[in-house]
């Protein structure tokens, strides 16, 4: 953790925000996590275009990922690092809130029966894993809750367009698969493990694990036609979750060949990654067999109201 504490270098993200917007608080910052000690990184991302999916260029494209389309988003901030353990552990040891009860506007998860991280490591900047979307949203609105602020999870659009940093090749680096090592742990070099945030290279925006570590939970639901689904030059698409399965996760993970981590590829959440899980119905806020899915928060530049934040919360972690 002492690494999250730590300045980190101008990013050349605050350098293109500085040149596009005059609003001189949209800088990257550290956000305080409550009860706590640890800080979170948040780059500030400028509103832009970019071109979302696979061009035809690339060979180990999917369906799933085509045809390409130009899309718009506006700007925001997102963590440099996926969520880790420690800051996870704030909300989940927060005795000034409820467990797991579905009277409060805000509550805790429950206990996991196992150790979900499988021995592969907690405190001191391991990633926070295992969690079920439900709980990675619910850990956005406790950070609301505590800071006033709203954070939530990225869309597919927003995490693909911070992935490339203006790239349009298949990794943010290029399309050189060997050089992935040095920007993220996969199959090839992971041990079959998560690691610590922050130990392989950034990309342009000072993103770290982008590629690899721990797959990320985006808010979109998981849909084959995505991209016919939406249309060319779309603004801040989402497709709304409307189902518990399947949801999207991007980013690829420890587990996975390096075309799992290609900035366009797309995997779908399965029950099949809760399937130990005793419990019925099972856990919304654990997938006992997941242990490579996490997560990364954004704050939008502009934020909602009030009742537009509770409204979110409201659909988004809502009675399924």
């Amino acid at each position: 953790m002492k690494k999250l504490l730590l300045a980190i270098p101008i990013l050349a993200a605050a350098a293109i925000v500085q040149a596009q917007t005059t609003d001189t608080s949209f800088r990257s910052y550290l956000q305080a996590i409550p009860s706590s000690v640890f800080q979170s990184k948040m780059v500030a991302i400028p509103a832009g275009s970019f071109m979302m999916g696979s061009s035809d260029a690339d060979k180990l494209k999917e369906a799933d990922e085509t045809p390409q389309r130009q899309v718009n988003v506006d700007a925001f901030w997102i963590g440099a690092y996926e969520v880790t353990y420690d800051e996870f552990n704030a909300f989940f040891l927060d005795e000034s809130i409820s467990q797991n009860t579905a009277v409060d506007a805000v509550t805790r998860p429950s206990s996991p029966y196992i150790d979900m991280t499988l021995g592969m490591g907690k405190e001191g900047g391991f990633p926070a894993n295992s969690m079920q979307q439900y709980g990675a949203l619910m850990y956005c609105k406790w950070l609301y809750k505590k800071t006033g602020v709203f954070f939530r999870l990225p869309t597919e659009a927003e995490w693909e367009y911070a992935c490339r940093a203006g790239s349009t090749t298949a990794y943010p680096f290029g399309t050189d698969v060997k050089q992935l090592e040095k920007y993220g742990w996969f199959k090839n070099n992971s041990d079959n493990r998560y690691h610590k945030v922050g130990e392989k290279q950034p990309n342009a925006w000072g993103l770290y694990d982008m590629l690899g570590n721990v797959g990320e939970w985006v808010l979109d639901q998981y849909s084959e036609t995505y991209f016919t689904t939406i249309a060319d030059k779309a603004s801040n698409p989402l497709i709304e979750p409307t189902n518990r399965y399947p949801r999207t996760v991007k980013g690829g993970t420890y587990q996975d060949e390096a075309k799992e981590l290609r900035s366009a590829n797309r995997i779908k959440s399965d029950p099949v990654w809760n399937r130990r899980d005793p419990q019925i119905p099972r856990s919304k806020w654990w997938n006992a067999d997941a242990p490579f899915i996490g997560f990364r928060i954004i704050r939008p530049l502009k934020q909602p109201s009030a009742e537009e934040a509770e409204a979110f919360f409201q659909k988004y972690l809502g009675e399924e």
